[in-house]
């Protein structure tokens, strides 16, 4: 570790340990999704390699890392250590078994990785397919009246960035069809035929990542938000998508995440039972906050700090241990 890193270590565990048990017996979910070989113009805030080795050596030497299915049976039991912390990664990006899993091996870290089997082997997510069309247009203003958004300037990356985050925006809540047919025009009006195909993993990157001890964790097929579905299609993109994982893998998937995960929005109480009554374990939201013993194992909060730097990355980190259950509930009542 660097100077910074180990001083930043120091500082949170002496803070945590000022706090008592109150606080450090908490467990913090963080989640990411994909962790570039090097940096993205388009996209400079998420995680490189460099930045997420020094984000993993600070956790490494700050909490105890275990995967979600031993954080649920610590909570379960009421035993949960003190600084627990769960890294977890959301969709099966390449990635995250090319760039990530030597990282976390190096750090002796293991992770839970929430898999969407029906981009496995070439497959490509809308949202990447929105991202890549405007990536590779070379025009310098698109009309984009066809999603409400009239004409849009691209003559730069910020505001490429700009466009792409009105039409995710506009296009996540659509059925799984009409995605599709949003990304086959958008396509169009961009004039952009080849889009990548080696974003997500491959099935055998699914299996070494569970060779390597890893958690493989049910995402759905197709990543759709479970609110637009029937009761019917949500029960077969969850329990198919735990099957075909299953089948790569050769043991029990248990762990599931919600697409996109925001309570009562893009998942509802219907769903939590379904997910319950399929024989899972647990479940995680995208709901910020710290779990402790007596939260719901099938909503567990999952929160990742922003900010470039470390100690910034590490406050935002300590601050979200104070976002539990009862404080959220307290708040909301406010």
């Amino acid at each position: 570790m660097t100077t910074a890193e180990k001083l930043t270590a120091l500082l949170l565990r002496n803070a945590l340990g000022l706090f008592g048990t109150a606080i450090s017996s908490r467990l913090s979910i963080l989640i990411f999704h994909r962790v570039r070989a090097v940096p993205d113009p388009l996209f400079p805030c998420e995680p490189d390699a460099r930045r997420f080795e020094s984000l993993m050596r600070f956790v490494a030497a700050t909490f105890r890392v275990m995967t979600l299915g031993e954080a649920i049976d610590h909570l379960a039991r009421g035993t949960l250590p003190p600084r627990s912390l769960v890294i977890t990664f959301d969709d099966g990006y390449a990635d995250n078994a090319e760039v990530a899993l030597p990282i976390l091996q190096r750090l002796g870290l293991r992770a839970t990785f929430f898999i969407s089997t029906g981009f496995l082997d070439g497959g490509r997510m809308w949202n990447d397919s929105v991202i890549e069309c405007l990536r590779a247009c070379r025009l310098t203003t698109v009309d984009l009246e066809e999603f409400g958004l009239g004409r849009c300037e691209l003559a730069d990356l910020s505001q490429r960035r700009q466009v792409i985050v009105r039409l995710l925006s506009c296009l996540k809540y659509r059925r799984l069809p009409e995605r599709e047919a949003a990304v086959g025009l958008l396509r169009q009006l961009c004039g952009v035929e080849l889009l990548p195909h080696d974003l997500m993993m491959r099935s055998e990157q699914v299996a070494m990542l569970h060779r390597s001890g890893m958690e493989i964790g049910a995402h759905t097929v197709h990543h759709p938000i479970l609110t637009t579905l029937m009761q019917e299609e949500a029960e077969t993109e969850i329990d198919g998508g735990r099957e075909q994982l299953q089948s790569i893998i050769d043991a029990p998937v248990d762990v599931f995440a919600y697409p996109n995960g925001k309570p009562g929005v893009d998942y509802d109480e219907s769903h939590v039972a379904l997910v319950e009554r399929l024989g899972f374990r647990g479940a995680v939201s995208t709901a910020p906050g710290a779990a402790q013993a007596g939260d719901d194992p099938f909503q567990l909060p999952r929160f990742t700090p922003w900010g470039k730097s470390l100690p910034v990355w590490a406050a935002r980190l300590l601050m979200n241990q104070w976002n539990t259950s009862f404080s959220r509930a307290w708040l909301g009542a406010k």
